[in-house]
């Protein structure tokens, strides 16, 4: 073989992958990127999933899923944002809290995100408006950080002589700030103290509380964050072992033995997310799709666990209460 003809052959070899990574896919592909495990994510999958399929795809037939976790490790999320850019996706997923979509964020702005986070994704510097988001990312607020003070105030309205309140914080959370820096603002307004406790990894948290226990803290407030959502049932085992009247963000934690959960539904913004996502493959602009605010909250009381704390839940606040557990 003549060297013209060998440098030929070669050069079309090396030529053929890159013309064939730029063709179009012939099935979209969405990436997930998230914070938490395969297991806890089940559920939010499942949500956004339903909501994909009210647009018309399905993962398998019409739709292909390439799942990324940082298995509560935020230092990681870079990295794998990074890999779905270079992959090409069609779309961004960022699932489970504010760290996955600002890393997707940084990553690019040009692939389409949508996002599901807790608080105000304006004042977090995810979009430019709530109304015309602007750039390449929009999703869905489901008011779990902005309903931090009033988790104290239901907290506060049911041991009302707690001068202490504990709130936990994963440091890693880039909403940890917001937390705590809120929470403080409306223990102020109600004659109360918060001591901030934090706890970036599973092992951590067992230390958390016996923090509080040393500080005589009264009682605990724990926020949304992937890692403590991932762990209900040591959290509310570690609160009873600490005899410590919690609220938690989820209903799944006063179902598990928690106090009261006072939050959104678990699953409606996943799937809202997911109908975001089929809207944008089928050609709509992220820029253009206003951020939606998730406002339904539902207070869940156990009086059960109120009982075994000596408790006594004020007969106005069940009165509001969605679900009580007897």
């Amino acid at each position: 073989m003549r060297r013209r003809e060998f440098v030929g052959l070669v050069g079309g070899a090396a030529a053929w992958p890159l013309a064939a990574r730029a063709q179009q896919p012939t099935m979209p592909v969405i990436g997930y990127l998230s914070i938490g495990s395969p297991r806890f994510d089940a559920a939010r999958l499942s949500a956004f999933r339903q909501g994909l399929g009210e647009t018309g795809y399905v993962e398998g037939r019409n739709l292909e899923g390439d799942y990324r976790s940082a298995e509560s490790h935020n230092d990681q999320l870079a990295a794998l944002a990074a890999d779905l850019v270079r992959r090409p996706v069609s779309l961004i997923a960022a699932i489970g809290g504010l760290a996955p979509a600002l890393a997707a964020k940084a990553a690019t702005t040009t692939i389409p995100i949508v996002f599901t986070i807790p608080g105000d994704p304006v004042r977090q510097g995810l979009v430019e408006r709530l109304n015309r988001p602007g750039g390449n990312v929009t999703g869905v607020s489901n008011l779990a950080g902005v309903v931090v003070p009033k988790q104290l105030e239901v907290l506060h309205e049911t041991v009302p002589k707690a001068a202490l309140i504990g709130l936990l914080v994963n440091p890693t959370n880039p909403s940890a700030e917001f937390y705590a820096k809120d929470t403080e603002v409306a223990a102020s307004s109600i004659g109360q103290k918060v001591f901030v406790v934090k706890a970036a990894s599973e092992g951590d948290i067992e230390t958390a509380f016996a923090t509080l226990a040393e500080q005589h803290a009264d009682a605990i407030l724990i926020p949304s964050d992937v890692l403590f959502n991932s762990v209900p049932e040591k959290l509310v085992t570690l609160a009873s072992r600490h005899a410590l009247p919690a609220i938690y963000a989820y209903s799944e934690f006063a179902r598990a033995g928690g106090l009261m959960s006072y939050g959104v539904s678990f699953g409606e913004p996943f799937r809202q997310t997911g109908i975001y996502a089929g809207r944008i493959l089928r050609g709509e602009k992220p820029a253009d799709l206003p951020v939606i605010q998730v406002t339904k909250v539902e207070l869940i009381v156990n009086l059960r666990t109120a009982k075994a704390l000596g408790v006594t839940v004020p007969i106005p606040l069940l009165g509001r209460a969605d679900e009580v557990i007897e």
